[in-house]
C-alpha cells in the first residue's frame, strides 16, 4: 500500500521537546530510523508525541467531514461528495486511509522499539516505557475505530515498517477481526498498569491516551460492536469514579459554563481532545468554516437541525431561561430575535461565547477538537441500558431517561417523562435526538445514525439511517438518497485508487466495483 509504505519515509529523526507546551510544534522529519533511533527516552517520547501530530493533522479534513457530512446534520456549502454519497475511488481527499495508518505505524513502532531503550538509556525506567506504550495502543486502537467505522474492512497491520523488507501487499481483514483487534489493544494497554489518570499539565491530561480515554473509547468501541454489558461496564468506569482527578459532568446550567468546553476548551468535562495553541502558532480553520460572515465559511447547519435548534431554544424551563446550547451555544441564526423564521444556521461552539461581541479573533482561532467527554459517556451509558437487555427492561429504561434528562437539565430544557408505553424505537429516538443536538460539529452523527441503523442486522436501518439522511440531507435528491443508502456497502467509503494499484492483495469494496 503506498500510504503504508510511506509512513517509514515519514517516521522520526532524532529531536528534542524545548518546552511542555511545543510537543506538536515539532515536524518529525524524513528518516529511516532503526538503526540511528531509539538511543535514549527523549527518541521514545518524541515518536509517541508524533502520533498526536498526525491525528491533529487530519482533524478537520479529515476526521471532522468523515463523521458529520453523511449524516446531513450539518454541510459543506462548497458541495462535498460524501454529503452527495458520491465519493469515488479517484478521489483522495475523502477515500485516503493514509493518515490514519501514519498514526498506526507511529504507534507499532513503539511497540516494537521502547523497551529496547531501557538496555541503552538507564534513565528510561520501566514505567515510563510502560507508560508509552499504553500511549501507542490507544493511538493504535483510536486509528483503527476510525479505520473500521469508514471502510469497514482495512489491512490489519500491528508490526511495524521499518525497513524495505517489509511487504505491502496485504489483504483486508474482516469488521469482526478489527474489533478484536481494537479491544485487544485497549485491554493491554490498561494490562500494563501504567495508564495515567493525568500528567503534569492538564492540557496534557486533555490531549493524550490517559485511563478515561481508554474506558471511553472500550466503551464506543462495544456500542458498536453491539456488546452491551461491556460498554455499561466501562461507562461506569468513569462515571462511577472517586478519584479527585476523574474528568467530570459540568453542572451548572449556563451558557457561559456550557461553552468553556470549546472556549478555552480542556475543562474538567473534557477526557480527549485533539490540542491547538495559538502561543505555539497552532491554529485551525474551525471557527472559519462554521463562522456565519467569513467568506470562507464552509459549513452550515441544515434547515431540519435548525428546526431541531429553534424547538430547542424555544422549549425551555417555564419558558424563561435560554436553552444552554442554543443561541450562541450550539448555533446561530443572523436575527436572533427572529429565530423561528430563519433559514440558515450555523454551529457556533467554535466561534464564538455568550454574545456576539464575544466571537474569537483570529489571534484566538485555536479551538481544540473533542473526541470524548463526559456528557458522551452518560449518553453512552444511557443507550447501553436500552440494548443490553433482550425485549427491555424497564428498570434499565428508567434509568436510561434518568441519563438523557440529566443532559437536558443542564441544558435548561424540560425533563422527559418516562412511561411504561415505551418502545426501544422511542427510548432511541430520545437519546439520538439528544446526541445530534448536543454533538453537532463533533463528528459524531454519521457514525451514529449508521451505529444506531445497523443495529441487530439492520433491524432501525430505515428509522434511523435512511429516515434521518432523507430528513436532513437537502444536497441530493431523495430518491437518490434512498438507491444508496438501501445497498449496505454504500456506507462505507471506497479504497483509494491508489492503494489498489500498490497493494494487489486489495479488494474493492463491492459497491464501487
Amino acid at each position: 500500500m503506498k500510504a503504508i509504505k510511506n509512513i517509514s519515509l515519514i517516521i522520526v529523526s532524532i529531536f528534542f521537546l524545548t518546552s511542555c507546551e511545543d510537543w506538536l510544534t515539532i515536524y518529525p522529519k524524513n528518516a529511516q530510523v532503526k538503526d540511528e533511533y531509539w538511543k535514549s527516552k527523549e527518541d521514545v517520547e518524541a515518536v509517541v508525541i508524533s502520533g498526536y501530530y498526525y491525528m491533529r493533522e487530519m482533524t478537520i479534513d479529515y476526521l471532522l467531514p468523515w463523521g458529520e457530512l453523511r449524516s446531513g446534520a450539518i454541510f459543506d456549502k462548497s458541495g462535498n461528495n460524501l454529503q452527495n454519497f458520491q465519493v469515488k475511488p479517484t478521489d483522495k481527499k475523502n477515500s485516503n486511509w493514509g493518515p490514519l495508518y501514519q498514526v498506526v505505524n507511529i504507534a507499532n513502532v513503539v511497540l516494537a522499539n521502547a523497551a529496547g531503550v531501557m538496555s541503552v538509556d538507564d534513565t528510561y525506567k520501566e514505567e515510563a516505557m510502560k507508560s508509552h506504550l499504553c500511549e501507542a495502543y490507544f493511538l493504535r486502537a483510536l486509528s483503527y475505530f476510525y479505520l473500521v467505522r469508514n471502510w469497514k474492512e482495512v489491512p490489519l497491520i500491528t508490526i511495524p515498517n521499518e525497513d524495505d523488507s517489509y511487504s505491502f501487499h496485504i489483504p483486508k481483514a474482516s469488521e469482526e477481526e478489527i474489533i478484536t483487534q481494537i479491544k485487544s489493544d485497549i485491554k493491554a494497554a490498561l494490562a500494563t498498569g501504567a495508564a495515567k489518570e493525568y500528567f503534569v499539565t492538564n492540557w496534557e491530561t486533555k490531549g493524550r491516551g490517559t485511563r478515561w480515554a481508554l474506558y471511553a473509547l472500550m466503551a464506543d468501541v462495544c456500542l458498536w460492536s453491539e456488546d452491551y454489558e461491556t460498554a455499561y461496564e466501562y461507562c461506569n468506569y468513569i462515571l462511577n469514579a472517586t478519584s479527585p482527578r476523574r474528568p467530570t459532568f459540568m453542572q451548572s446550567p449556563t451558557n457561559a459554563s456550557w461553552f468553556s468546553m470549546f472556549n478555552p476548551g480542556n475543562s474538567n468535562e473534557s477526557i480527549f481532545e485533539i490540542q491547538w495553541n495559538y502561543q505555539e502558532d497552532q491554529t485551525n480553520k474551525l471557527p472559519v468554516y462554521f463562522d456565519n460572515i467569513s467568506v470562507d465559511r464552509k459549513y452550515e447547519i441544515s434547515f431540519q437541525l435548525l428546526q431541531d435548534f429553534n424547538k430547542e431554544y424555544a422549549t425551555t424551563i417555564e419558558n424563561e431561561v435560554e436553552a444552554v446550547r442554543s443561541m450562541f451555544g450550539g448555533y446561530y441564526v443572523s436575527d436572533p430575535l427572529l429565530f423561528d423564521i430563519q433559514t440558515r444556521g450555523y454551529v457556533w461552539k467554535y466561534c464564538g461565547a455568550r454574545t456576539y461581541a464575544d466571537k474569537r479573533t483570529r489571534t484566538y482561532y485555536d479551538p481544540n477538537f473533542i473526541i470524548y467527554r463526559i456528557t458522551e459517556v452518560i449518553l453512552m451509558k444511557a443507550e447501553a441500558l436500552i440494548l443490553r437487555s433482550n425485549g427491555g427492561s424497564e428498570d434499565d429504561w428508567q434509568e436510561a431517561m434518568s441519563l438523557i434528562n440529566q443532559v437536558r437539565k443542564r441544558t435548561n430544557l424540560e425533563e422527559i417523562e418516562f412511561t411504561t408505553g415505551l418502545s426501544e424505537e422511542d427510548m432511541l429516538k430520545y437519546l439520538l435526538n439528544e446526541r445530534r443536538i448536543e454533538f453537532v460539529g463533533e463528528g459524531k452523527s454519521w457514525y451514529d445514525i449508521l451505529r444506531f441503523g445497523r443495529r441487530n442486522n439492520n433491524k432501525y436501518k430505515e428509522t434511523f439511517l435512511i429516515q434521518n439522511v432523507l430528513n436532513y440531507n437537502e444536497q441530493v435528491g431523495e430518491s437518490w438518497l434512498r438507491s444508496v443508502l438501501n445497498n449496505d456497502y454504500a456506507h462505507f467509503l471506497p479504497i483509494w485508487e491508489d492503494e489498489l494499484n500498490v497493494n494487489h492483495a486489495l479488494i474493492q469494496n463491492p459497491y464501487y466495483y
